[in-house]
Parts: C-alpha cells; structure tokens; sequence
C-alpha cells in the first residue's frame, strides 16, 4: 500500500504531510536520483498553478532536485498539459506540476510527467516512495562541484500557445465567434483568453485575477453557474469552464447549457469518425461515463473501451492500441494525435474547430447523446477499506441492483484523491435513484466515518 501517492499524485493540505517543505525536498532529491544518467546533465521542468503554497513547494522541490546534481527549469503557472508540452519541447527528463486540480486553495499537490510528457509509471513512482520510507534517499548526495542549476524559462506560456494554435488546421480562425472564457482564476488565466483571441475569437474572459487564495473559488469548472449566465447575457456562441490547472474543461452551449464530458466525447467521436480519424471506430471513456454514452456510439456504429476512473488509465488503453479519441465524464478528454494528457483548451479548439465543419451550434451537436438521470455521491470516510470486503456495504450494492431490475447500474468506489468513496448510480427515475444512492452512502458512512 502505497503512502505518498494516489492515483494522481501526490495531494494533500498544504503544510502538512505530506505536503511540506521538508517531505518535498525529499521527493526532489530522490526523484533527481533516479534520473541522474538519464542524459548527460538531467533537467526537470516544474510548473504550477496559481495557489499560494505553490512558491513554497516549488523551492523546496528545486532545492532537492539541485542537490542531486540535476537542473531545474521553473517555467511558473502554466496548465497541466502546458507542463507536459514543455517537458518534451525542451527535451527535458521529467516534468512536475505543482496544483490540486480541482480542489480548494489551502490544498496542494505535485505529478509527474515523463520525457515524453506520459505520467510517470508506477514502479518509478513506487522506487520513490521506496527511497523516502527506507531513509536511503538521505545517505545519497552530490559533490559540491556537481549541484544542479535553476533556471528560470521566460517563454513557455508563448510556447504553449503555439501548440494550442497548431492543433488546429492551418489557417483556421475563429473570427465572428464570441466566446466566454472561466479560468477559475487558475493556471488558465493568461494562456486560454490569449489563445481564443490569436484566432481571432471575440474573448469575455472571467475569473482571470488570480490573488493566491480563489483558485476555484465559485468559479470554474466547479461552479459554471456564472459563466453560463455570461453566456447568455453575451449572446456568446460557446462557453469555457476550466478548473485549477485546466486538463479539463466542461462547455455551456449557446443557450446557456451546460454540456459535460461524456457528450464531449460523443459530438467529437461522430466529427472524427466522418473524418476518417477515429481508429477502429472506438473511443475510450471510465467506469463512471453515462450509460446513455454507449447508447449513442452504439447508434454511430463506434465502440467504447472502459477503464478504471483516472486520465493515466484512459491514456494507457489509447497508447496499447492507438485510439485516437479518449476522456473521462469531468471533461477530461484526450485527442492522442495532439497530446498525451487532458487539456482542457485543445478540447475547447477541437469542439468550435467541429461546430465550425459541421455548421451547427454546440446545442444541436450535442443531441447525439441523450444521458440517463445519474446521481454522484461523496460519502466521507475516516479510514480507507476494500468496498468488496465489507459485507453490509456490498448487501446495500446488491439490494440497489436489485431495486433497478437491470435498467441501470451502481459503481462504488474509494477516491484516489480525497477521503471519500464515490457513489453513483444511474437509473430511469431520478427520484429513486437519489434515494438509492443515499442508502449505499449512509451505509458506507457507518463503516468507515
């Protein structure tokens, strides 16, 4: 059982184990480690959002990693998948980025990116943890002579920007197009708006005023409530709704709806279909995509490939077998022929780039998808556990099964990411899905709250 990282990462309350300066300084060090011999003299990107913890564990990252004798090329807020982009654009052996996505402000939290802009796989991942525990990390140090460099990029954001650009084709613009951009006062803030509007987009940006302290704060992704009130009183055609580090994005038509991930996945499946770009007709989504996603790639003639909940588990199915198209409901959403990770502003591009092909507005495109009533709930928990091993949890599971006769489906899992186990089931009648739903929850709650 793995200690300092989940399924995406590391996370955590900023100043307190694991995310302190000291614990940092020791992911540095022994992620440095084991990159040394990697090239001749080894260099990590590290990138951030905009939260205020992010100064501190970056100088404590950099101080581990430089005390190894390996560089460190700060590149400062950037998107996730910006990070990736540099990683690789500037040739160098890892990438970390400093952001706890989605959640609040006093959280934080660091990955990894490979050369290759990939997540790191988990047997490096584990050799870390592995040199931390065992205290071996601390008996390892560079000679003076040999102690790496900082150094500050000043051009990753235009970097980034371009490759945006690029995904693209050549000589598209966006001109006659009003779009509203939510940046959730996040990573986005400078790289979205500047993007739309070198495409000749007319640009509303929102939430572009990042203080430390509002990453997410009734905004974004989260809260879309605003911008979908922008839309409307901008008469915009599209709506941008990112979180903290932007690797995803939800949308809001042009009659102010919001329109999620999973009808993300099947306007932008049916468009690459057309094109002829959608290998072997299939896309791949998670456990946690509607059902009413295959109903409609079934009716398109394209198959969905599930996986287990998380983007490094979508994108592994893409690289085995070279899907092009992949994503998760939450707007997580991977094109492989541009990138190896979410990024929620090329799937904003690809989204108007198909508006703009079919000639129709985001409203009409995404009635090819028609989602089954769902309900999601987080239920709290004080102490992690197998679901499977806990008999009156999987007695509510079966007994809610049971109660949908085969018209729906119950997933129940442990987050990765915070101290809750997600529940979600998706049935005909929103009402007894609810009720079902809070059963399981309550359940859950008395075992492990």
């Amino acid at each position: 059982m793995r200690k300092l990282f989940g399924t995406d990462g590391i996370r955590g309350v900023a100043n307190k184990e694991p995310m302190t300066p000291e614990t940092m300084v020791k992911v540095g060090r022994a992620t440095a480690h084991l990159l040394r011999g990697a090239s001749e003299r080894p260099a990590i990107v590290i990138g951030k959002d905009t939260r205020l913890t992010g100064y501190m564990l970056e100088t404590a990252l950099t101080a581990g990693i430089t005390s190894m004798g390996v560089d460190v090329l700060l590149v400062g807020p950037l998107p996730t998948p910006g990070i990736a982009f540099i990683t690789r654009s500037l040739r160098a052996d890892a990438g970390v980025v400093i952001s706890a996505s989605h959640n609040p402000y006093d959280d934080n939290g660091i990955k990894f990116f490979s050369r290759d802009g990939l997540k790191l796989p988990d047997a490096m991942e584990q050799r870390i943890e592995e040199l931390i525990s065992n205290g071996e990390i601390d008996g390892i140090r560079a000679a003076p002579r040999e102690i790496g460099k900082a150094y500050r990029v000043g051009d990753a954001v235009g970097r980034y920007i371009e490759f945006a650009k690029n995904t693209l084709p050549k000589g598209t613009t966006l001109k006659g197009m009003r779009v509203v951009v939510d940046c959730a006062n996040g990573a986005a803030y400078k790289v979205s708006p500047a993007v739309l509007k070198e495409l000749n987009a007319e640009v509303v940006s929102l939430n572009v005023q990042p203080d430390g302290t509002n990453i997410n704060k009734g905004c974004g992704s989260l809260h879309p409530e605003g911008l979908q009130r922008a839309v409307s009183r901008h008469k915009a055609h599209l709506g941008v709704a990112h979180d903290g580090d932007a690797d995803r994005v939800l949308l809001v038509d042009e009659q102010g709806e919001l329109v999620d991930g999973d009808h993300l996945l099947a306007l932008c499946a049916i468009d690459l279909k057309r094109e002829g770009r959608l290998h072997r007709d299939t896309i791949v989504a998670t456990v946690m995509s509607n059902i009413g996603l295959d109903i409609a790639m079934r009716e398109a003639g394209i198959t969905v490939v599930r996986t287990a909940v998380g983007d490094r588990y979508v994108l592994e199915e893409m690289l085995a077998k070279r899907y092009a198209l992949g994503g998760e409901q939450s707007g997580h959403i991977i094109f492989l022929e541009h990138h190896t990770t979410g990024d929620g502003i090329v799937t904003a591009l690809q989204v108007l780039a198909t508006m703009q092909r079919c000639g129709k507005p985001l409203s009409e495109l995404k009635t090819c998808m028609r989602s089954y009533p769902q309900v999601l709930i987080n239920a709290s928990i004080k102490r992690r556990a197998v679901i499977e091993e806990l008999p009156r949890v999987q007695e509510a599971i079966r007994s809610a099964e049971a109660s949908l006769g085969g018209k729906g489906r119950v997933l129940v899992r442990v987050s990765g990411t915070e101290p809750v186990v997600r529940v979600m089931i998706e049935g005909e009648e929103p009402a007894k899905v609810e009720r079902l739903a809070r059963d399981i929850a309550l359940v859950i709650e008395k075992e492990l709250g």
